[in-house]
């Protein structure tokens, strides 16, 4: 199966990843710049350049780098011709976050790359680091002019007679901590760059199914004149995981789940599902068209949280490395969101993730209403017939699937229901670029459509605070639900839903 063909950057460009043996680096950012040089994706003479204590030398990132692809590449994907090219373009920086020598050292080696191999000054700087230090990277960048705002460097372009050099930063979620927080590394961000040059990413949007959110929506006239409080009673959207915090209790000590994934990957794909229609595919139209969504959000006020949502934690957290003793952070969340708008007024949008539950599952469903009136004779016949759901799975297979009622065969007038499932790998006989392939390639290519905008993670703060507030108060610490590890969740969450009548979809399924 072949790789979908992306659209192909123009420029090569030095690619300098921050936590360049981390574990996300190792688990999905190399693999993917592995995939992206396999394909023949990114453009001729672009180069690798990792900042790191632990590598020290070109060959000892290049050994840490390939033990990763070693382990991380799906069987089949390593090949040694392929390694020979990657390998060629590692370059090692030695030095830590905060060593003002090591920016120097990584200037001067930048300057060398691009005499040697016609990166012509283009960089794509990677932070695949904490955003605590985050200020402290993009400073030191600045003063070792490896980055500089896109107007300064289009003005000395000029006075050369030059093509001006691009420069770019990704940053990984989440973006702050809380909605003061992300406002005060914006404000930092935006003092030395320019908006169009911060790629705050996160990786689900890079995911097919989410793309093809809009297609799904705008491309298929049954769809969208469904698409509102007239026809949908409510949406899940469920970000479960199978396994816990796997060793890396300090860090969800710091985050939890609110700011893991609820105010970035779940209040992302709620603004894709209920946008307006945008003016044009442009990115700005439609990252203004998900910006009102979020500002639609009905608040949660500290004191309605208990009302409406449910904070969890699974049996055993405190059994993980790193997990301070009697600790409350929340591993489980469950929400009602409401937006309040025209098109959705009134239907409720049940959110949901958590880890060590009974099955890896992203996907999202849209409940429509019963109908509301029985044809069929008798009423239990009615009460029986399951209102249609529509369900976008994201992962651990792409997919989609509509629920529909049909008669059962030679059993009088009974009626049951059946899936209709289209699924990704089955009906196009090309693989999905893997979410960091994508997003990598698109911030390469200058495009932001699929990475958040300042305003998009400042309202999605705006909604998580007082929310972020109700879990950690010490007083509504006992609040926090237990679930056993490999369940659906707890009970409590069940029992959020069973106010309005609904349930959740199974994770067993």
């Amino acid at each position: 199966m072949n790789p979908a063909p992306p659209l192909e950057p123009r420029s090569p460009a030095a690619l300098v990843l921050f936590g360049a043996t981390g574990d996300l680096a190792r688990r999905k950012i190399v693999p993917a710049l592995f995939r992206l040089t396999a394909g023949g994706h990114l453009p001729a003479g672009s180069q690798f350049v990792g900042l790191s204590r632990s590598a020290g030398s070109d060959d000892g990132l290049r050994g840490l780098w390939r033990a990763a692809l070693e382990e991380h590449l799906r069987a089949g994907e390593f090949d040694e011709a392929v390694w020979k090219d990657f390998a060629a373009r590692i370059h090692a920086v030695p030095g830590s976050v905060d060593d003002e020598q090591a920016y120097r050292a990584l200037s001067v080696r930048l300057e060398s790359i691009d005499r040697r191999c016609g990166t012509g000054g283009n960089r794509l700087v990677y932070l695949a680091t904490p955003s605590s230090v985050f200020p402290t990277i993009l400073r030191h960048l600045c003063d070792a002019g490896v980055v500089r705002r896109a107007s300064e460097a289009t003005e000395e372009a000029h006075r050369d007679g030059a093509e001006p050099a691009w420069k770019r930063v990704i940053v990984e979620k989440p973006f702050g901590r809380d909605r003061a927080s992300a406002r005060e590394l914006n404000e930092l961000a935006l003092s030395m760059l320019d908006e169009r040059q911060i790629y705050r990413i996160d990786h689900y949007l890079g995911k097919e199914t989410v793309q093809n959110i809009l297609v799904f929506r705008f491309g298929n006239a049954i769809f969208e004149p469904l698409w509102n409080r007239n026809h949908i009673d409510h949406v899940q959207i469920t970000v479960a995981e199978s396994l816990g915090v796997e060793g890396r209790g300090d860090f969800y000590e710091e985050t939890g789940v609110l700011r893991d994934i609820v105010q970035n990957h779940l209040l992302q794909m709620l603004a894709l599902c209920a946008m307006e229609p945008p003016a044009s595919m442009r990115s700005d139209e439609i990252r203004n068209m998900k910006a009102q969504v979020l500002a639609s959000l009905r608040p949660i006020a500290e004191f309605e949280a208990e009302n409406l949502t449910v904070p969890g934690q699974y049996v055993g957290y405190h059994d993980e490395r790193g997990v301070k003793p009697g600790s409350k952070t929340a591993t489980y969340a469950a929400l009602v969101a409401h937006i309040d708008n025209w098109r959705w007024q009134g239907v409720p949008f049940y959110l949901r993730s958590g880890k060590a539950l009974k099955r890896r599952s992203t996907e999202i469903s849209f409940h429509f209403r019963r109908v509301p009136y029985s044809l069929f004779g008798e009423d239990r016949v009615c009460q029986m017939m399951e209102p249609n759901v529509l369900t976008l799975r994201i992962q651990p297979e792409e997919s989609i699937s509509l629920r529909i009622a049909t008669k059962v065969p030679d059993q009088g007038l009974e009626v049951g229901s059946v899936q209709m499932d289209f699924d990704y790998s089955e009906s196009f006989d090309v693989r999905a670029p893997d979410a960091y392939e994508r997003l990598i390639l698109d911030a390469w290519r200058g495009d932001p459509t699929l990475f958040a905008r300042r305003d998009e993670v400042e309202l999605s703060w705006r909604w998580c605070d007082p929310i972020l507030r109700a879990f950690e108060d010490p007083e509504r610490a006992n609040h926090v639900a237990s679930y056993a590890a490999g369940s659906e969740g707890p009970a409590e969450a069940e029992d959020l839903l069973l106010r309005n009548g609904h349930r959740w979809v199974p994770l067993s399924r």
